[in-house]
């Protein structure tokens, strides 16, 4: 598995939802791990909550706040966090990165770690909210369909026969990441799926399909406050399109 994980987390107005209990945990359980969050130019008080909690680490040094001036969306915040990630943790040797809800709680970074151990040529991981029985994956049954539909979608855009594409929780090798991270983003709602288009591009399909792997998780919420709404599937939607084209032209 990896021997550093840095964690990039892109916070837009999370001074109320930040949970620095969780954050501490994970941290204190896991000395591989560091973190990058990225306030993305926050109306709200984000910035100094950060900055407070890297400050009052006990092991100084595993947390970074990187500061937005203007708010960019989430693939912009996440983009820049990965080719920062360098400055502030230059040996990490994969880079992933987590929503600020933690709707995917850092308990599946175990999941992660068993499936890159079972599969050490793996350099591109996707978490997956599978419902399956013995599984504790809460979605809202309409946010549930909706993105079964644009999961199928995404899937036939890229040719991968991949379950999730959304999951806000993905790892990947760090050199791999900082290529894949160097051009902004095209769509501002599914970069995730721009993101493997890029790589189908760079490896091959036959590549992909043995250096991808999905990784179910134990556990996923819904989180209040969300700030993904439904009508937000309509512009998923029109960006797909966009990645379409631009795939099917590489």
């Amino acid at each position: 598995m990896w021997r550093k994980l840095a964690l990039v987390v892109p916070c837009y107005n999370e001074a109320e939802r930040f949970a620095p209990e969780a954050y501490a945990a994970a941290l204190a359980a896991r000395p591989d791990l560091s973190l990058v969050f990225v306030d993305d130019g926050s109306a709200d008080d984000t910035r100094a909550v950060l900055t407070a909690f890297a400050q009052q680490q006990a092991t100084p040094g595993r947390v970074a706040v990187h500061g937005l001036d203007v708010n960019q969306g989430k693939a912009e915040a996440v983009r820049q966090g990965v080719r920062h990630v360098g400055d502030y943790f230059p040996d990490a040797d994969f880079v992933g990165y987590w929503d600020a809800d933690l709707a995917t709680p850092f308990a599946a970074l175990d999941d992660f770690a068993a499936a890159l151990e079972a599969q050490p040529h793996a350099k591109f991981l996707l978490g997956s909210r599978v419902r399956l029985m013995g599984r504790d994956i809460d979605r809202r049954t309409t946010r549930h369909f909706l993105g079964r539909v644009f999961a199928t979608a995404a899937s036939l855009v890229v040719d991968l026969p991949i379950y999730d594409t959304q999951c806000g929780a993905k790892i990947i090798e760090r050199d791999l990441a900082q290529a894949l991270f160097e051009e902004p983003f095209a769509t501002a709602w599914i970069f995730d799926v721009e993101l493997l288009s890029r790589f189908l591009r760079r490896v091959g399909r036959d590549q992909a399909l043995r250096l991808v792997v999905e990784v179910p998780l134990h556990q996923w919420r819904d989180v209040a406050g969300s700030k993904v709404k439904s009508r937000d599937f309509v512009r998923a939607g029109l960006d797909l399109a966009r990645v379409w084209r631009t795939h099917r032209d590489g």
